[in-house]
């Protein structure tokens, strides 16, 4: 996996390093010091194998995602999804939109990790979920409540009208074949927030 040239972008996150190409996008996952190397690099490629196999899954299972093009080692070279981060570009349609995919998802069992409109791009029409670094499989209600509680505080942080995008969402889960026990699991999460941080408080 040779890459030439400067990237256009590089994101440094507590993860990974993103390199942005004009056609492609390089995700390498950062080694931490304060583990033994050999698990380390272990934990890296293990969890770089499984990010790769989600991201594929879910694009074969009608969830738009980025094509993976190689691996290797702690690296995904993935194609570069062109078009607007759907946080500059939220609708109620978009949300409902997300909440189907989002129920397509946890139905195969995928739990997103990270779902907020960040993580996702608008192209040629369609959201596409581009960040997959904290996915894994799990079928629990509480992962999936989990999943949807944090797409929900990432619409109350980022817009106004963030309850109409949430009830859109809600819509568009449960017409993808959601589970509202999911969803009323998402809503007791908040409510189990807000009692440890007043307790904090107190």
């Amino acid at each position: 996996m040779e890459i030439t040239g400067k990237p256009m972008k590089v994101y440094l996150g507590g993860e990974a390093e993103v390199r942005i190409y004009p056609e492609i996008v390089v995700k390498k996952r950062k080694p931490k010091k304060y583990r033994i190397r050999e698990l380390d690099e272990t934990l890296r490629f293990r969890r770089t194998r499984t990010e790769a196999r989600i991201i594929s899954q879910a694009r074969k299972n009608g969830v738009p995602t980025p094509i993976v093009l190689d691996i290797e080692g702690d690296t995904i070279l993935m194609e570069r999804v062109k078009g607007t981060p759907v946080k500059f570009c939220m609708s109620e349609e978009i949300a409902r939109e997300i909440g189907r995919l989002t129920a397509k998802m946890h139905q195969m069992g995928i739990i997103h990790g990270d779902i907020t409109p960040m993580n996702m791009i608008l192209s040629n029409g369609r959201v596409y979920f581009v960040d997959f670094g904290l996915a894994f499989f799990d079928n629990r209600i509480e992962s999936k409540g989990v999943d949807v509680h944090v797409f929900f505080e990432s619409l109350r942080a980022l817009f106004d009208e963030w309850r109409k995008y949430r009830d859109a969402f809600i819509e568009g889960y449960i017409e993808g074949g959601g589970s509202w026990e999911v969803i009323e699991r998402a809503k007791e999460i908040e409510i189990r927030g807000r009692y440890v941080e007043r307790r904090m408080l107190q």
